[in-house]
């Protein structure tokens, strides 16, 4: 069955190669990768790396904690770099208060900037949340939103899942669903509409149960998978594949690329 991981870095992995780690994705089933840069020289990366791996995809922005990299010339490069065959996403962006390395009008200019960006290059919005979601949801609304948007690593509650699949963003969860602690999360997750369910690792952060305390690797979505299988009491194979189409629609994949089950 397919495993797709829509979210993962492979060039901030504290060990291993991106090679190493696209072997390892590669004998766990893991058919498509997306690698995504958070400044511009890691989103230069995420594209580089994008073009030597079949089945590995980039997006590419300036994250929220970095917002302050977000200039005129940055966002140039950046929108240049989106508009390559390679990528397929711009992100991840939005907003973070629960850091301070940037300020709020800081980050609130660069996410409008990305959206803007996704918009002119017809790519997903990856959207970087983090004790935000009422702005991050204001300034959506302001902007107008592109046509697809992303929730990467979903940190919200019950009641944003209702708010966020109104407007149809497809909402990705991360191996800290799989967390003891995380039970509000878990509910989250049980609330999201199949059709716009998706997987990531964060890699090589967030390392799913049983293995936290290790560097994460797109190899263990697998875990992250497994546990949205038992929430929404489906077989793990139909999930696999139904995620994996969602993640066709999402980033504009061609599903044959996806390895689904016949």
């Amino acid at each position: 069955m397919p495993y797709i991981d829509t979210h993962c870095h492979l060039d901030h992995h504290f060990d291993l190669s991106a090679a190493e780690q696209v072997r390892r994705a590669r004998n766990a089933g893991v058919t498509t990768m997306i690698t995504v840069g958070t400044d511009m020289a890691s989103s230069l990366q995420s594209l580089e790396t994008a073009r030597r791996f079949d089945g590995v995809h980039a997006a590419v922005g300036i994250h929220p904690n970095d917002a302050m990299e977000a200039t005129p010339r940055v966002l140039e490069v950046i929108e240049g770099l989106a508009a390559d065959p390679a990528c397929v996403a711009v992100g991840e962006t939005g907003l973070d208060y629960y850091r301070d390395y940037t300020t709020p009008a800081q980050q609130d200019a660069s996410f409008r900037a990305h959206i803007d960006i996704a918009k002119r290059t017809d790519r997903a919005l990856v959207i970087h949340c983090r004790d935000a979601w009422a702005d991050v949801l204001r300034v959506l609304d302001e902007e107008g939103p592109p046509e697809r948007v992303v929730l990467h690593c979903f940190s919200g509650d019950v009641e944003v899942v209702g708010t966020c699949s109104e407007r149809g963003f497809f909402t990705s969860f991360a191996g800290n669903v799989t967390f003891k602690n995380a039970g509000a999360l878990r509910e989250a997750a049980a609330a999201v509409p199949r059709h716009l369910l998706l997987t990531e690792t964060d890699s090589p952060y967030l390392t799913p149960h049983p293995h936290r305390g290790r560097a994460n690797d797109p190899s263990y979505v697998v875990l992250t998978l497994r546990t949205l299988s038992e929430l929404h009491a489906v077989p793990e194979q139909e999930l696999a594949d139904l995620v994996a189409a969602n993640a066709a629609r999402a980033f504009a994949l061609p599903p044959e690329t996806l390895g689904t089950s016949p």
